[in-house]
């Protein structure tokens, strides 16, 4: 009974103290009976999509177990029929039918995979971080010829709207419907893009409860959104320096060329 009651108590704290923390997960590729066969229709049955596929999507800190449900031995080698063996995970050792395999992925990176003995049986793991992609984001400033990538984690989907170097903002609209009740957004946002401290604003109100901090050359926000928020404004010191500089260089440029030019027209009207 104590022991429930501090299983319950810590469950509680954790929530509290940390409302971010994604827990880890595990999951199951089964190989199922007549996969030693080339001709079997399929050589896995993936848990997590419910695919007869050995690629499976996880992110960083899950578990992948493989369970040999044939009548026949197999392996889970990390790399690739043509390359051999990589060193990555599993190995050599035979899975007779009913034992199992796992592997916790602590990476990022796409790992392949395949069966030293069937060697048509082949998959990849692909770990990501949880982070989405808006790519390009600049083409449509100056010349367009800086570009940088914003990542985020969140439960809705983020589109750029505006980026604007005279107030140092940029404005994302979020879209779609809530794909879980952690209603934090993690945004990773480039220094050379967009540089602090900043100032947050969700549907017209300035908000302060969101994390900041910086790391080298990429700046990253936690925010708490409200459940159904629109628009999402970030605010900083600086934005895109290296357009405003380039545009204030050819300015100048230009016109001493004009002013050059000029007075040695006006020096060869007077020879």
């Amino acid at each position: 009974m104590n022991n429930l009651f501090l299983i319950i108590s810590f469950l509680l704290i954790s929530s509290v103290i940390f409302p971010n923390v994604v827990f880890a997960s595990s999951y199951e590729i089964n190989m199922p009976t007549g996969s030693a066969s080339p001709d079997a229709p399929y050589f896995w049955q993936n848990e997590k999509s419910g695919l007869a596929t050995g690629d499976i999507e996880i992110l960083i800190g899950d578990t992948v177990i493989w369970k040999n449900g044939d009548q026949a031995k197999h392996t889970v080698t990390s790399g690739t029929p043509e390359a051999g063996p990589d060193g990555v995970f599993g190995g050599s050792d035979f899975l007779i039918p009913g034992e199992s395999y796992q592997f916790t992925f602590d990476k990022k990176g796409q790992y392949p995979y395949y069966c030293l003995i069937h060697t048509w049986m082949t998959g990849t793991v692909f770990v990501i971080d949880g982070y989405q992609i808006i790519p390009n984001v600049g083409k449509t400033i100056g010349d367009g010829s800086f570009v940088f990538d914003v990542e985020y984690r969140f439960n809705r989907a983020l589109s750029l709207t505006t980026v604007d170097e005279g107030q140092k903002l940029l404005t994302f609209e979020i879209l779609g419907h809530s794909q879980s009740n952690d209603n934090y957004l993690k945004i990773r946002l480039p220094a050379d893009l967009i540089d602090g401290p900043f100032v947050v604003i969700i549907d017209g109100k300035k908000i302060d409860d969101f994390e900041y901090f910086k790391d080298n050359d990429l700046n990253t926000l936690s925010i708490l959104m409200p459940k159904d928020s629109k628009l999402l404004t970030i605010i900083g010191t600086s934005i895109v320096p290296e357009f405003g500089q380039l545009s204030n260089l050819i300015l100048v440029a230009a016109t001493i060329s004009i002013i050059v030019i000029g007075h040695k027209s006006r020096s060869q009207l007077k020879l």
